[in-house]
């Protein structure tokens, strides 16, 4: 990738370079970074728009695990994230320890990044897309790229995480 990195968070584009991640960069303004906003601004499609959601295990001490899915999905922290972390007791990271853990700004988190002992998981349903944008680290930048170069991340993995909005697990 040739592109400017300069505009990504500096652990977002680190871990670009030392993976060989292909991917575009979409600059953005900070108040349409939320997904909702940024799609209907940048005429995203919502499938097509990831978020990454940090959950906790609560063991002790405390694990993480990092969440992939598409915006148009729920997240099935209770049954599905329960079932790939072998562990019933989980809860979303609120936005202080998301933002502390990740060391990203909230409204940016990005998968690519993350420490490199945190678990991946990437609901199934985001690898349908021919592209998927992700955040940047930053709320002024996106990725756009296509979801297998996720893959190249350590503890990256394919899990069935989530749910079509609307439909029960």
């Amino acid at each position: 990738m040739t592109q400017d990195l300069t505009t990504l968070h500096p652990l977002v584009a680190d871990a670009v370079r030392r993976h060989s991640l292909a991917a575009e960069i979409l600059e953005c303004r900070a108040d349409l970074a939320d997904t909702a906003e940024f799609c209907a601004h940048y005429g995203f499609a919502a499938a097509d728009t990831c978020n990454t959601i940090l959950v906790v295990i609560k063991k002790t001490p405390r694990e993480f695990a990092a969440c992939l899915v598409r915006s148009d999905t729920r997240l099935d922290v209770n049954r599905r994230v329960a079932a790939e972390v072998a562990f019933k007791r989980l809860s979303f990271a609120g936005a202080e320890e998301t933002a502390e853990l990740s060391g990203m700004e909230i409204g940016g988190v990005a998968l690519i990044g993350l420490p490199p002992d945190m678990p991946l998981l990437i609901d199934r349903l985001v690898m349908e897309r021919a592209s998927i944008i992700v955040g940047g680290g930053n709320r002024t930048s996106k990725l756009k790229l296509d979801p297998r170069e996720l893959l190249k991340l350590p503890g990256a993995r394919v899990a069935e995480i989530a749910t079509p909005r609307g439909e029960t697990s």
